[in-house]
C-alpha cells in the first residue's frame, strides 16, 4: 500500500519553483525532471525504494513556501530528512542570491536580463554520477537529442514508479548498472564511447570515488584536472560538473556551444565566440558567470513556448 508523506519547505525569497525547474530539466520532453505548469514530479532512489515526490509552491516568491508529498511503500525514520536534502540541491532551496541581484541593479545590461526571472534559483544534479552521465549523453549532440537518450536510459535502466494514469522512472543508479553491458547501452542508442564512459563512470560511482564532499575543496584547476581523469570526460563536461553538480555559480562553461550563442545573441555580437573571448567578456561579471549561463537558457525557452513559465512576476498565492 503507497503511503503519503507530506511537509512543507521554506526557500530563501524570492523564490519561483518553476523557473528553478525549467533551468533543470531544460527541455519539455525531458521525463526525469515532469513539471505540468503546477507540480513538479520525480522519482528519486532512497535507502534503495523508489520514491515518488511531488513539489507545489504555495506563496509569492517574496514569501514562498514548498508543499512536498511523498509517495512512499515503506516509510522509515529520515526519510523526510533524506528527502529535503535531496529536493534542497535539486532546487536550489537555500541559495541567496543578493549579491547578484546587487550587482544587476548597477549594469543595465545585466538587469534587463535578470530581472524577468527574479526568483530563479540555480539547481542541481542530486548526484555527482546524474550530472557527469548528462554530461557525457548530450557531447556533440542537440541538447533535444541528448535529453530523449537520457529518457531512454532512464526508461530502461531506472527504477519505476507506477501512478495512475503514469510510469515514471528514477534516474538510473550506479548499482543497477553492475551487469549491463555497452552493447546494452548501444541498443538504446548510446554510442560505444559513451557507452563505455558511463558504465566506467559508474563503476568509480560504485566504488565511492564520485561523491559531491571528494571535489568540493579543490580549486576550480584542481576539480577540472581530477574529473578529467575518468573516461569521456573533457574540459567541457568537467566545467558543466563544476556549475550544475558542484553548485560554482561563477563558472561559465566556455566550450559550451549553446552557452557561447545565448552569450553573443544578448551582447548582440557580430563575431563568433571562443573559450578566451567568453573568459574576457564576463570578466566584469566573473562571480556570476553561472547564473548569466542560466539565464540566458530561460531567455531562450521564454523565447521559444512551451516554455512552461510566465516571465513577469508571479504574485498568485
Amino acid at each position: 500500500m503507497v503511503l503519503l508523506i507530506t511537509f512543507t519547505l521554506k526557500p530563501k525569497p524570492p523564490y519561483r519553483l518553476d523557473l528553478a525547474v525549467w533551468t533543470l530539466r531544460r527541455r519539455p520532453e525531458n521525463i526525469i525532471d515532469d513539471w505540468d505548469g503546477d507540480v513538479y514530479r520525480r522519482v528519486l532512489v532512497v535507502a534503495d525504494q523508489a520514491i515518488m515526490v511531488e513539489v507545489r509552491q504555495l506563496g509569492r516568491r517574496e514569501t514562498p513556501r514548498l508543499y512536498v508529498t511523498a509517495h512512499t511503500d515503506h516509510p522509515f525514520p529520515g526519510l523526510q530528512k533524506q528527502l529535503t536534502t535531496t529536493l534542497t540541491r535539486l532546487l536550489g532551496i537555500d541559495i541567496g542570491l543578493t549579491g547578484f541581484y546587487q550587482l544587476a541593479a548597477n549594469h543595465p545590461q545585466l538587469q534587463k536580463l535578470a530581472k524577468p526571472f527574479v526568483g530563479m534559483k540555480p539547481p542541481r544534479y542530486a548526484s555527482l554520477f546524474e550530472c557527469l552521465c548528462n554530461a557525457i549523453a548530450c557531447q556533440q549532440v542537440s541538447l533535444a537529442s541528448g535529453i530523449q537518450l537520457l529518457n531512454r536510459f532512464a526508461e530502461h535502466y531506472g527504477r519505476s514508479f507506477d501512478t495512475s494514469p503514469y510510469r515514471r522512472f528514477a534516474f538510473p543508479d550506479a548499482a543497477t548498472l553492475d551487469t549491463v553491458e555497452v552493447e546494452d547501452l548501444r541498443q538504446i542508442g548510446f554510442s560505444r564511447q559513451k557507452a563505455t564512459a558511463l558504465l566506467n563512470l559508474a563503476a568509480v560511482a560504485r566504488s565511492g570515488k564520485l561523491e559531491y564532499t571528494q571535489f568540493e575543496e579543490l580549486s576550480d584547476e584542481d576539480c577540472v584536472a581530477a574529473l578529467c581523469q575518468f573516461r569521456g570526460i573533457g574540459r567541457w563536461s568537467a566545467e558543466y560538473a563544476m556549475l550544475r553538480g558542484l553548485g560554482r555559480l561563477h563558472v561559465f562553461p566556455g566550450d559550451d556551444v549553446g552557452g557561447r550563442n545565448n552569450l553573443q545573441a544578448w551582447l548582440d555580437l557580430t563575431e563568433t565566440l571562443d573559450y578566451d573571448g567568453v573568459a574576457n567578456l564576463l570578466q566584469r561579471w566573473q562571480r556570476f558567470g553561472g547564473l548569466i549561463y542560466f539565464h540566458l537558457l530561460l531567455n531562450k525557452l521564454a523565447a521559444k513556448p512551451p516554455g512552461g513559465f510566465d516571465v513577469e512576476t508571479k504574485t498568485d498565492d
